[in-house]
C-alpha cells in the first residue's frame, strides 16, 4: 500500500516528465524514484507521451465533425411518430378507431337485442371530446355485481399529474373510482372501480391537475339489459 509521501510525489510526476520542476523539487523527486518502482514505471510511461507532444501540431488537424443540421428535427420527428403510434394502438384497444368501434357496436347490438341474456353484459366505450388540443382521454365501463369497472386511458397531460376518476349519478352525486398518476412515455392505462351501478351512471369525470373533464354515459344498453322481458302472452 502506498505511503502518504508517495501519493504527494505522484502529483509531480507529470511536471517531471515535461521538465517543468525546479531544481530542488526535481532532486527530491529523483530521490524518491530511486526507492519506488511504481513511480518509476509511471514516469517512464509519461515520458513517452511527453516526447510526442512537440510533434502535435494543431494546424494539422481538421475541424471537429459536426452533426447534420437536421439531426434535431429528425430526432423530434422520430419521437413524434413513436408517440402517435402508441396513441393509435391505445385508441384501437379502447375502440376509438372508427372501423373497430363500428364492429364492436354491431356485435354488441346483436348480443343485447338479438341474443337477449346470452351471458355477457354490455360494455360502454366513452370518449372525452371536450378536452384541450393534445390531450386524449377515454374509458371503457363494464358493469359488475359490485358496481362498475373502469378502464381509463389518458394521454398528453403533464407527466406526474394525479388523475382522480369518478362516476356521477343522475342526482349529481359523485362516486369516487380511485386515482392514478400519469407518467409520460409509460403505459397510461388504469383499471379502477366504483360502487355506482352503470345503469344509474349519468357521466364519468376525470380530475387531472387543476382541470376536470366530464363525458356523458349512454345507459340505454345497460338499462335494457336490466329490464325484465315482457310476457309474450
Amino acid at each position: 500500500m502506498k505511503t502518504e509521501n508517495c501519493r504527494e510525489w505522484r502529483e509531480s510526476l507529470g511536471a517531471y516528465a515535461l521538465g517543468h520542476l525546479d531544481a530542488d523539487e526535481r532532486a527530491g523527486l529523483e530521490a524518491h524514484l530511486e526507492g519506488c518502482a511504481e513511480c518509476r514505471a509511471e514516469v517512464a510511461s509519461l515520458q513517452g507521451v511527453a516526447t510526442l507532444l512537440p510533434h502535435a501540431d494543431p494546424e494539422r488537424f481538421g475541424p471537429a465533425p459536426q452533426p447534420p443540421k437536421d439531426l434535431g428535427e429528425r430526432i423530434l420527428a422520430t419521437l413524434g411518430n413513436e408517440r402517435r403510434e402508441k396513441r393509435h394502438r391505445k385508441r384501437l384497444r379502447f375502440g376509438f378507431a372508427g372501423a373497430a368501434t363500428a364492429l364492436a357496436a354491431a356485435v354488441l347490438a346483436l348480443v343485447v337485442f338479438v341474443g337477449g341474456s346470452g351471458g355477457g353484459e354490455p360494455q360502454q366505450h366513452v370518449s372525452f371530446t371536450d378536452v384541450p388540443s393534445g390531450i386524449e382521454i377515454g374509458a371503457m365501463l363494464e358493469p359488475h355485481a359490485y358496481g362498475t369497472e373502469i378502464h381509463m386511458y389518458v394521454s398528453g397531460v403533464r407527466s406526474g399529474t394525479l388523475c382522480r376518476v369518478f362516476l356521477r349519478a343522475d342526482d349529481g352525486t359523485r362516486y369516487p373510482a380511485g386515482s392514478f398518476r400519469y407518467r409520460w412515455g409509460d403505459d397510461s392505462d388504469a383499471i379502477l372501480s366504483s360502487a355506482l351501478d352503470l345503469s344509474r351512471t349519468a357521466a364519468i369525470g376525470v380530475h387531472a391537475g387543476n382541470q376536470t373533464f366530464i363525458a356523458p354515459v349512454d345507459r340505454s344498453a345497460a338499462a335494457m339489459q336490466s329490464e325484465p322481458e315482457e310476457d309474450a302472452t
